[in-house]
């Protein structure tokens, strides 16, 4: 913590036209809003505006990078700040819509440790900064379920077990995946399987034995609300906010972390942002040791830097030991597969295609 010993008149007058300065102007972060903005807003936003003046504007959306490069093509970039997926910031990037981010300039971590060495492997980018490891799950209402407790991913796709609707995300990330898994792959070999075209086709087939059952939600506050209406029986669903709907809510739903497909969110900076300085020092100040541990506060999302781990506490309540909620703890990777952006970066769009063919058929 910074300690300033002086009382000189002059170094405070400094002081306040600084703060003056700096208090000009905001910038627009754009994140998946619910559950996971709000842990955002009280670990990012709020200290970084007590920092600094600096206001953020928070939008939501549903992810992907259509709307980012819409806008950098028109010359007309609203948006400072993305929370993005690893495949669309490696795909951003290559199309030249991201700004490019030199990690040497990042803050060292608490511990001192340099960025580069303090960040989770594969977390730091040419175009984006990651944030937090987040999971695709699949979670149920346990007071609807009955006795028999579906755990594996077999169990997702066993309407005779469990006869009612599944809620899936509207795609094929991480569908197919969860398909083949589903369909006796292990979750380590579910990409050796996928580079194989016959693969593809097994997942779809797999796919297609609760295609008539499916519920497809696209924002991630829908999964909760599905279960919690009754519209489905299971739903696939980011593990945030089905922790939130647990802890803030009182829902009885529980997660099954079997088969579970685990990914980061990145920090990405649309090329001609409008407030380009000041969102670089937003994604520092968000990015470092404290902010990130911080945010495990409010959700079930990871820190990316190692020294934010043993900074991780309790949930806000005071009550929850948050260690174990996280994707990374190691009994809930047992049975898991981290998502490759590479090959999701090569196939999406040839796969978005083909599934919204499939889903008309």
């Amino acid at each position: 913590m910074k300690k300033f010993l002086t009382t000189s008149l002059s170094v405070l007058a400094l002081g306040a036209v600084s703060t003056a300065a700096s208090a000009e102007g905001s910038i627009t972060a754009v994140s998946w809003g619910g559950a996971y903005t709000k842990s955002q807003v009280k670990a990012y936003h709020e200290p970084f505006t007590a920092k600094t003046g600096i206001k953020i504007n928070s939008v939501d959306y549903s992810g992907g990078i259509a709307e980012v490069k819409a806008q950098v093509e028109a010359g007309n970039v609203s948006w400072d700040i993305v929370d993005v997926e690893l495949s669309d910031a490696v795909r951003g990037c290559d199309e030249g819509i991201f700004e490019k981010i030199d990690a040497s300039t990042l803050p060292a971590g608490a511990d001192g440790k340099p960025a580069q060495e303090d960040f989770l492997p594969g977390t730091l980018h040419e175009c984006a900064v990651a944030n937090i490891v987040w999971s695709t799950i699949y979670a149920y209402d346990d007071t609807k379920i009955g006795d028999k407790k579906p755990t594996t991913m077999a169990d997702f796709f066993d309407t005779k077990t469990w006869a009612g609707k599944r809620g899936l995300r509207k795609g094929p990330k991480p569908n197919l995946e969860f398909a083949l898994i589903a369909d006796g792959v292990a979750a380590k070999d579910v990409y050796t399987e996928l580079a194989k075209p016959e693969s593809i086709d097994r997942a779809f087939a797999k796919l297609a034995t609760i295609k008539g059952d499916a519920v497809w939600w696209e924002a991630g506050a829908q999964p909760p609300q599905l279960l919690a209406d009754g519209e489905v029986l299971m739903t696939t669903a980011y593990n945030g906010r089905i922790f939130n709907a647990v802890a803030a809510e009182n829902k009885p739903f529980v997660i099954v972390w079997d088969g579970q497909v685990w990914d980061i969110d990145l920090w990405a900076i649309p090329k001609g942002a409008p407030n380009l300085d000041k969102a670089m020092e937003f994604l520092k100040f968000s990015t470092e040791t404290e902010q990130l541990a911080n945010q495990a506060k409010y959700i079930a999302y990871g820190p990316a830097r190692l020294s934010s781990a043993p900074l991780v506490g309790k949930y806000e309540d005071g009550k929850i030991d948050m260690g174990p909620q996280m994707p990374t703890a190691p009994a809930n990777l047992t049975n898991a597969v981290q998502n490759d952006f590479e090959w999701w970066a090569d196939n999406q769009d040839a796969l978005n295609e083909r599934f919204n063919a499939w889903l008309a058929q």
